[in-house]
């Protein structure tokens, strides 16, 4: 982040100064503007953020306390456990493993990503790496198995996408969950080619029944609609990808709260002790707005960006290739090496061509079918001390880069 800040606004500001020089003086002036503007945008975004934070921080803390993302993890653990075999064969440890040895927080970590538990499956993150990082007979080396499960995190299928089409609300979207089922999509093969990659490097047979199903399953319901979707005309596409994603999120509500209160929780205290970190972490969010999108601010009016977009568009002309896809790259770039670089970059993309234009959306699809590979990398391996990556940034960047090419494809099958 350190070399992302500065260097977007020192070369910003070096090619302001370079356009003045060159006969466009108010280049200076615009990007001094640029800079107060954006960070004007930034505070209004968080602002705008409190309310839906709020929500669905009360809500997904009904699903912590009522035990909800532990069920979905004991149901997930036997095909993990065919993706991990190192990790299912061990045995209880000292300190962060549980009777489940290592696979319990596993299966915790990614099924809070699957629910969109975003401020739990940090920590259990940590949890779980620490867990196999005691099986470890190499400590300083990453294993097989902590291989897997940064591909896993990184790419990991979220069925609760609630932070993304927060911001398409935020930015006024005429409907925000229009967009659910290319994003569902585009995490899919995410996943799907990450773990293939990885599974050829590590000698993990996939043609095993259970995983087989799992993926036949998932994959045949995807090209149903898919198919489906392809066959409508484009507003009629759109339209089922809202239907269901309003259903799930509102499935996925009511389950919440059925759940609370089987559990019997006092399920409004509940939901006000989670909503309390709402407001918080729209506050906190402010700072690190603040300084992305200054920066891309910087760097976007100083003529940096548009210059290296119209090569893009360029070629991409002289392929004969629609050129609209552009402007939505500089999300795809950002994406794998800073995750506040890539959400500021999305509101930017929303700012500058319209939430609802085909760039506003292929950005907020992009954003959300891939994790943060460099952030994940360096705060899980970091954790626990492993410094010997082997082959896991790779497995991870190939994991990024297949979902966000889909995130492409799919923009244009829903919307174009």
């Amino acid at each position: 982040m350190h070399y992302l800040f500065i260097g977007f606004l020192l070369l910003g500001i070096v090619a302001a100064l370079v356009r003045a020089v060159f006969g466009t003086p108010e280049a200076l002036s615009g990007t001094m503007e640029a800079m107060f503007s954006a960070a004007d945008l930034a505070v209004q975004v968080s602002i705008g953020l409190i309310g839906v934070l709020t929500l669905w921080t009360g809500l997904f803390r009904l699903a912590e306390k009522s035990g909800l993302a532990e069920w979905v993890a004991q149901k997930v653990t036997p095909l993990l456990g065919r993706l991990m075999p190192e990790a299912r064969d061990a045995r209880q440890g000292t300190g962060a493993g549980k009777e489940g040895g290592p696979m319990a927080p596993v299966t915790m970590n990614l099924s809070a990503n699957m629910l969109g538990l975003d401020n739990a499956a940090t920590p259990l993150g940590l949890k779980a790496m620490e867990a196999l990082q005691e099986q470890n007979p190499q400590p300083d080396t990453a294993t097989n198995s902590q291989i897997m499960f940064l591909v896993l995190n990184t790419s990991s299928v979220t069925l609760v996408p609630v932070t993304v089409l927060m911001y398409r609300a935020q930015q006024g979207a005429a409907d925000p969950a229009d967009i659910y089922l290319p994003m569902l999509m585009a995490t899919t093969a995410s996943t799907f080619i990450g773990v293939w990659f990885t599974a050829r490097l590590q000698g993990i047979r996939l043609l095993d029944p259970v995983i087989m199903a799992a993926a036949g399953i998932w994959l045949a319901l995807l090209m149903a609609l898919g198919t489906l979707a392809w066959a409508l005309p484009p507003q009629a596409a759109a339209t089922l990808s809202s239907s269901i994603g309003n259903g799930i999120l509102l499935g996925v509500v009511a389950l919440f709260l059925i759940m609370a209160h089987r559990a019997r929780l006092d399920a409004y205290s509940t939901f006000i002790e989670g909503a309390k970190e709402g407001f918080h972490l729209a506050v906190r969010l402010i700072p690190f707005l603040v300084a992305m999108l200054v920066a891309i601010a910087v760097l976007r009016e100083g003529g940096v960006l548009d210059l290296v977009l119209n090569g893009i568009r360029y070629v991409a002309v002289v392929a004969g290739f629609d050129t609209r896809f552009v402007d939505a790259l500089p999300v795809a770039m950002l994406k794998p090496l800073s995750g506040s670089g890539a959400r500021a970059m999305m509101l930017e993309v929303m700012q500058t061509h319209g939430v609802d234009s085909l760039a506003g959306r292929m950005a907020a699809i992009m954003q959300g079918s891939t994790e943060t590979t460099f952030y994940v990398l360096a705060v899980y391996f970091g954790s626990v001390g492993v410094v010997k990556l082997r082959y896991a940034l790779l497995c991870g960047i190939v994991a990024d880069m297949a979902g966000l090419i889909t995130a492409i494809f799919v923009t244009y099958l829903f919307f174009g």
